[in-house]
């Protein structure tokens, strides 16, 4: 299962987070862990180069796409390795909602359409859809007889 997925700008901000099977009492300690690992880690990282850690049997992929940091948690099936394609999938369907690597406020612009990529990306905690012209054409907002 897919736990988290938190998006963070370059001073930790959080500007996204989607939890599965998370408790609410949990959820604070895992945006500070996360925050915090991004702000000693990522500093100096390539856009879209993966960073991987594991805490508490969990699994943690990390990157930077322009201004944001992007964290993927998964546990069991969703290994360092499903989440990378996760991740993979997820910085694609960013760079086509902004047309290229976002700064801070180019995100917060798009972030309407950036939060239904992320729902037809991974819906409760599972990866639903990875081909991206099929994520185009659900995004759309348009019904099903007109596509």
């Amino acid at each position: 299962m897919i736990l988290a997925v938190l998006f963070a700008n370059s001073v930790g901000n959080v500007l996204i987070e989607r939890f599965n099977g998370v408790p609410a009492e949990e959820r604070l300690h895992w945006r500070s862990f996360l925050v915090k690992l991004g702000a000693e880690n990522l500093k100096g990282v390539k856009n879209e180069e993966l960073l991987v850690a594991c805490h508490k049997s969990v699994y943690i992929v990390y990157t930077m796409l322009g201004d944001v940091s992007i964290f993927l948690v998964g546990k069991d099936e969703y290994d360092e390795l499903a989440l990378a394609e996760v991740i993979f999938i997820i910085t694609a369907a960013v760079k086509d909602v902004c047309g290229k690597p976002p700064t801070e406020r180019v995100f917060l612009d798009k972030y309407g359409r950036i939060c239904l990529c992320l729902d037809e990306i991974v819906w409760n905690g599972l990866l639903e859809n990875t081909d991206k012209d099929r994520i185009k054409r659900l995004i759309r907002l348009k019904p099903p007889s007109e596509f």
